[in-house]
């Protein structure tokens, strides 16, 4: 049976990265967040499960300031005016938001200007980082929806944010690809980027992942350290009970 784990690695004296008071979102009558409450410390990496339809996209997009909650109150980096830290933030959606007419490099090199980005340079780091030739001309509509993932991830890590928040990055990506993704997050947690990842994949994260949070009806109801195994699959899970 799983519990709710009360973590303490939030240090007396530090600043949560991520700060949820009573977090509630309605769509109509239905509510997708129901009262989430979770202080998230700074420098580690966090996986997010649940099922469809459970509220995890909507907890991502309030924390990353796309969608304000019908009640409560999120900090971000320690600031609830969450255009202050925009800037500070990288987000990839579950769509990759990117230009199809476009190769990679013209893409970044377009999201680099909107962050003030000048260097040709840093575009083509992001692209090497996720696997991607920065000299590749093909158009991104042409790409596999694996390489448009990479180029969406690049996209998200272009402007080396502090708090990086991925829903679902490893849709439709093979295996290996998506442990390289996996590793990628992995070294930039060690470099005290804070990361939350949504996803279906939990066992592509286990190596890498210091908490998991599981959310269910809108509620946040388990959170532990690592992703235990019987969170892996739902398979395994449904066994369980």
């Amino acid at each position: 049976m799983s519990f709710l784990y009360t973590p303490d690695s939030v240090a007396a004296g530090t600043t949560p990265a991520v700060s949820l008071f009573e977090i509630t979102k309605h769509f109509g009558r239905f509510a997708a967040l129901r009262g989430v409450n979770a202080d998230f410390a700074p420098g580690k990496l966090y996986v997010i499960l649940g099922e469809n339809g459970a509220g995890k996209s909507t907890l991502l997009r309030i924390i990353a300031g796309l969608m304000e909650p019908t009640r409560g109150e999120v900090r971000v980096l320690g600031t609830k005016k969450l255009r202050e830290v925009a800037m500070r933030v990288g987000y990839m959606a579950h769509a990759p938001l990117l230009y199809d007419e476009l190769d990679a490099m013209e893409n970044l090199r377009y999201f680099a200007g909107l962050y003030g980005i000048k260097d040709d340079a840093m575009c083509a780091t992001a692209l090497l980082r996720v696997g991607l030739d920065p000299s590749l001309k093909r158009r991104v509509g042409q790409y596999s929806q694996g390489m448009r993932q990479r180029a969406s991830l690049a996209r998200a890590i272009l402007h080396d944010p502090e708090l990086l928040l991925l829903d679902e990055p490893f849709s439709n990506v093979d295996v290996t690809s998506a442990k390289d993704m996996a590793s990628l997050l992995g070294a930039m947690r060690d470099q005290g980027k804070t990361i939350f990842v949504v996803t279906h994949q939990a066992p592509v994260m286990q190596p890498v992942c210091d908490e998991c949070i599981v959310i269910a009806g809108g509620r946040l109801t388990t959170r532990e350290k690592g992703i235990p195994r019987h969170l892996l699959s739902p398979y395994a899970a449904e066994a369980r009970r």
